[in-house]
This record gives C-alpha cells, structure tokens and sequence, in this order.
C-alpha cells in the first residue's frame, strides 16, 4: 500500500486567542477532504495572551497539530520562515492565523501543485481593508516589481504553497533576515498563482503597523533591487553638474553686470535647503542598505525557542 503524500501547514500565531479554535476546525475540515496526511505546526512569536495555552489543548486533542514557541517575539519575517524550515512535508503551506487568508485556499494550493508547480502564492487583486491601505499596498507592488532585479508576483500575501524542493533550497540560502515572496521569485521555479478577495478581520486587532509595513517594503527594495544605488550616483553627478553650470552662470552675469547683478539671499537659501534634503534623503537609503548588511554579517539565528509540543 502506498504511503501517504504529507503536507506541513505553518501559520504563525502572535495574540491570536479568538482566532485559533476557528483556525484549527477550518483547516482540520480542508484537510478532511484530501487524500494526504498532513503536520499543522503553529509557531508562536511569544504571545501575551492565551493563545499558546489553546494550541496545546487543541495539540492534545490533535497529535497532527505541533507547536514552537518562540524565546521572544521576532517579528512578522523570521519567524514565519523558521516554520517554514521546520516542515518535514512533501510540501509545505503557510497561511495566516487572522483567517484573512482564508483556510479554504488551501485546496486550491494543493490542485495547483497537483498540476506540477513548485510555489503557489495567493494574491488579493481584491481586499475588505481600508481603501486607502489597498491603493497604498498595490501601489507598493507596482513600483518594487519595476525596479526589481527579478519580475515578482504582484499582490502577492505571503501565504502559499512551496515544494519540498524549494523548502530544501531555503535551507542552503541561510538568509537571516529573508524578504520571503522576493526569495521564491529568485529562485527562479514558475510561480502559480490562486486570486482571492481578502476579508476584513472578523476578530482580534492586526499586529501590522507604520513600522512593520515599511520594515518589509525597505526589504524588498535593498534584497532584491541595485537601482536605488545607482540612481542616488546617478543623482549626484547630474546635481554636481547643475551646481557647477549655475556658478558659472551666476559669475559671469557678476562679471558682466559688476555694479547691477546682486545674487540675494533666497537662491542661496533655496540651493542649500535643496541640496540638504537630496544628500540627507541620499544618506537615509544608503542607511537601509548598510543595515541590511549588517544583519546578514551579524549571522543571528532566525528564532531561538523555549518550547515545543508534538514534535
């Protein structure tokens, strides 16, 4: 009798107490009407609430269902990418733990790996968030996609379906600080894709803020794109050369009109405010990058953890 293919569904938990029971039924309900065993790991980014508590009576009721629990919180990009690694499946899923990426999906990811693709993302071309975020995030997508040095998946949330193959490539990257959906289109496998409309949070707050968001959007710019370098160099030779023809300009109109040409404050004041705002604006993206490698130097590991259930 052949053996079962398994399939590893990762979400990462962080204060998601009235969400986690729900979770578990849907996912139990998907995975009821396929034909492969499958490992649900939940990792915890250190919660404060209970939700660690109703992993572990749902992991003692569900030997299928395992639990990491991380030292501390992480953040929203190592933590995910440490389950991920932590899979043992033939493929691996990982989807949210709100329920906005809908459980259901699941299916869907597995038919098109069925079909013979590696990675599967889900997109949202459609969302229940707040107008503004979406024009905003959409937007985000477009403009990391031009300047990118591989084509990524627009719209892309994150959650998705990866092969064994590609889980195993993930390990030999050792990335410490990874920007994931950029890695996938890296790797260069065809991407399929499953569109879905998001819902709106039903329950619980979202953990995302001004801070996460730009953390993750500087990180795909400074993994996977060279042009803001190059453009800041670009930048400074056109401006260097803008000074120098304005000096010159402004020396021989003093030259020929000595007695009536008065240069005046304002256009030393706009030029120094100008070039001020370039170079301070130049030295903030630099920053990023230098921070970028500064992490991948520092070679921390991605999660340390306190516990695990099931395994």
């Amino acid at each position: 009798m052949l053996k079962k293919k398994l399939i590893s569904i990762v979400t990462p938990c962080y204060n998601e107490e009235e969400n986690i029971d729900e979770l578990h039924q849907r996912i139990t309900a998907v995975m009821a009407t396929l034909p492969y065993d499958y490992e649900h790991i939940c990792i915890d980014n250190a919660s404060t609430d209970s939700t660690v508590r109703k992993i572990k009576e749902i992991a003692a009721r569900d030997k299928r269902v395992k639990l990491i629990v991380n030292a501390r919180n992480f953040g929203h990009i190592k933590s995910p990418y440490y389950g991920i690694l932590q899979s043992r499946g033939d493929a691996c899923i990982l989807i949210a733990s709100d329920l906005q990426d809908p459980p259901e999906m699941i299916a869907e990811f597995i038919k098109k790996w069925e079909e013979g693709y590696k990675t599967v993302l889900a997109v949202k071309p459609e969302s229940e968030e707040s107008s503004a975020m979406f024009f905003l995030r959409k937007a985000y997508y477009r403009f990391i996609t031009r300047i990118s040095d591989v084509p990524l998946v627009q719209n892309a949330t994150g959650a998705g379906l990866f092969d064994r193959v590609v889980v195993d490539i993930l390990h030999n990257i050792q990335d410490s600080y990874p920007y994931f959906r950029g890695l996938l289109c890296e790797i260069g496998f065809p991407i399929a894709t499953v569109p879905f409309k998001q819902p709106k949070r039903q329950r619980g707050i979202t953990k995302n803020n001004f801070y996460t968001l730009y953390d993750i959007a500087m990180l795909g710019i400074t993994n996977h794109s060279k042009i803001p370098l190059r453009l800041m160099a670009m930048s400074g030779f056109l401006l260097s050369f803008l000074s120098l023809l304005v000096a010159m300009t402004f020396f021989i109109a003093k030259l020929v009109y000595w007695d009536s040409f008065q240069l005046g404050t304002a256009p030393m004041l706009i030029g120094i405010f100008f070039f001020g705002a370039i170079q301070t604006f130049f030295i903030g993206v630099l920053g990023e990058y230098v921070a970028s490698i500064h992490t991948q130097v520092r070679n921390m590991p991605l999660v340390v953890e306190i516990e695990r259930v099931n395994f």
